[in-house]
């Protein structure tokens, strides 16, 4: 049988109907719309902000001059999402060592967007790097009791300019990360955190960041505050220590050197918090049939980086999210002009750019719970996110066992294509939108080109788009969704089996990366208190324990977790092998479980 492509490539060579013309995916016209998502005038797309709002209107656009339907009263599904906007005016660090005095905010310390609101005061203990790395025996929590008190931690890691270290000594480790120090200091106890640079090892560095509107979300239920050099030093110098003594001695030996400061600390934070309203964009193809073809991608980025920026000594310049995700997006606006310049099919297709992923999903999981259109008749959702980087001719595409008919048609679309498909990732589960779909037994197909070495860093940017590959992808995906939406049959949705092996994006407690597997799905958008499983892998050890979507996760291995920064520093001090209590409410009643960790690769 002639394939759904090969029929498309006949239709472009031969006039078989007088005038018909076809939308043609250049890399030309694609590569725009990334400069224009990528461009400093979107100062990275933050969620909650005018900027974002700003590419939703192109988008929009771009969907009204492919001639998409809106699906309600305009192209715009509205969602709420609560935004950190600034610095209050009730902030203040008051420090009691000798002698009272007020630190000055933006000179010597500054509240992060990652804090909670709220009061602390207390005794202070200096933990060192504030890290608990049992891979490389190191703990600076080993001989320190920071229960109810107020920690004072160095930004970095120990040894991070010695080529010899344990650590890595090239490239900073996720344990220099401010969200692993602040996570690891709440776990062990602390009621607040003061951050302080670390000076001796970046001379001419004591600056404070400056504070970045931030979604509500990335509240890790803490108070946290960076301070400068300067300051700390001002803390250390009762017990006759420095900065720079501390940092020779750990760097020296490894060994913790954790100690109570004389005196007390008063802190407090009240940043602003405001609702904001915030987009997903839609628009619809009409079919033959009310059955339709999802294909989508998120919109949004990071802004100006803050803790999810992979260059922290970059924070506070503009992430410009050109592969993540403004080649995915450009991609669903290509589509939508292709799509539609080839008629009505036998069923419709849904264009959907998504606000809110990189703060958790938060506009597919929105979308899933309150769609547009009755997702019974979704046949299957496609997700492109980061399809911009294709390299050495690959592609790697996940959800491909959820779909009973899925396999077959991409089999044949990538050898169209002349692409190279890693199919490793089957169960459609993973760090995008797709999984908000997942979750709802929509079969998923996700397309990705692959990690790189600019990811959320200011260097993802327009000009490393490799466009002309880009374009070929697009044409492989428009084949797939073509097929499913002239196919005489639907794909049926499979739950795949958990493969904890699988590589590709995976969400927390599922699939790639390294460390115990618990195969667990969280909802982004879940309580106030706890982590709400939207779904657990089949096969997991997670499913194996009894646990299931609507449990809500409420302590881990003896940590009460309260978020889902909480959940993942506590799975990672774990190894596979290891047996953890876990309790869990469902439908409010506690739960206690037995989960055996497994290997993940």
């Amino acid at each position: 049988m002639i394939s759904r492509r090969s029929w498309l490539l006949l239709l472009a060579l031969t006039p078989l109907v007088a005038g018909a013309t076809y939308y043609e995916i250049s890399p030309g016209q694609y590569l725009a719309h990334i400069k224009f998502l990528a461009s400093p005038k979107l100062k990275g797309r933050l969620t909650g902000t005018p900027e974002l709002n700003e590419a939703a209107r192109y988008i929009a656009n771009q969907f009204k001059k492919a001639g998409l339907e809106p699906v309600q009263n305009g192209f715009y599904q509205d969602f709420e999402v609560t935004a950190r906007t600034g610095l209050g005016k009730g902030d203040a660090l008051d420090i009691e060592n000798g002698k009272r005095w007020a630190a000055i905010e933006a000179k010597d310390f500054v509240p992060l967007s990652m804090s909670g609101n709220g009061n602390a005061s207390g005794r202070v203990v200096f933990a060192g790097y504030g890290i608990t790395a049992p891979e490389y025996h190191y703990d600076d929590y080993a001989n320190a009791d920071v229960k109810d008190k107020i920690v004072l931690i160095l930004r970095h890691e120990p040894q991070e300019a010695d080529p010899k270290s344990v650590f890595d000594g090239k490239n900073l480790t996720a344990h220099s990360q401010f969200s692993s120090k602040v996570v690891n200091a709440k776990l062990h106890g602390a009621k607040a955190v003061l951050i302080a640079n670390d000076g001796p090892n970046h001379p001419g560095e004591d600056e404070l960041q400056r504070f970045q509107p931030l979604m509500a979300t990335e509240d890790y239920g803490i108070l946290v505050v960076q301070i400068t050099d300067r300051l700390a030093e001002g803390l250390l110098a009762p017990e006759h220590e420095s900065v720079a003594q501390v940092i020779r001695e750990i760097d020296a030996d490894l060994k913790p050197r954790s100690f109570s400061l004389t005196g007390t600390v008063n802190v407090r934070v009240e940043l602003k918090q405001e609702k904001r309203t915030v987009h997903n964009v839609a628009g619809y193809w009409s079919g033959d049939t009310h059955e339709y073809v999802i294909l989508g991608a998120h919109y949004d980025h990071l802004g100006k980086g803050e803790q999810d920026s992979l260059a922290p000594s970059l924070i506070g310049t503009i992430h410009p999210g050109a592969d993540d995700n403004a080649s995915g997006t450009a991609g669903v606006m290509e589509l939508a002009h292709a799509i539609a310049s080839h008629g009505h099919q036998k069923r419709g297709f849904l264009f959907l750019c998504f606000a809110g992923e990189e703060e958790g999903l938060l506009g597919s999981e929105y979308y899933a719970n309150h769609p547009l259109k009755p997702l019974g008749n979704a046949v299957a959702m496609i997700n492109m996110d980061m399809i911009g980087r294709i390299r050495d001719n690959k592609v790697y595409v996940g959800g491909v066992g959820t779909g009973s008919t899925f396999k077959p048609l991409l089999e044949e679309a990538t050898k169209h294509a002349g692409f190279v498909a890693d199919q490793s990732e089957i169960g459609g589960y993973g760090a995008s939108d797709h999984t908000s779909f997942t979750t709802k037994q929509v079969p998923t197909l996700f397309f990705f080109s692959g990690l790189h070495s600019d990811y959320h860093k200011p260097s993802d940017t327009w000009d490393k788009i490799n466009a002309p590959d880009a374009a070929r992808l697009l044409g492989e995906v428009e084949e797939v969704a073509l097929n499913l939406a002239d196919a005489s049959g639907r794909p049926e949705f499979v739950k795949v089996q958990a493969n904890p092996h699988a590589g590709g994006i995976s969400g927390t407690g599922g699939g790639g990366g390294y460390g115990p597997y618990f195969g667990s799905i969280p909802d982004f958008g879940g309580p106030p208190h706890g982590v709400r499983f939207s779904d657990v892998r089949s096969g997991s050890p997670a499913e194996k324990a009894g646990l299931k979507g609507g449990d809500v996760l409420v302590e881990f291995g003896g940590n009460a977790i309260d978020n889902l920064y909480d959940f993942t520093y506590a799975l990672r001090q774990h190894k596979p092998g290891d047996t953890v209590k876990v309790k869990v409410l469902r439908d409010g009643v506690p739960l206690e479980v037995e989960v055996l960790l497994t290997k993940r690769e």
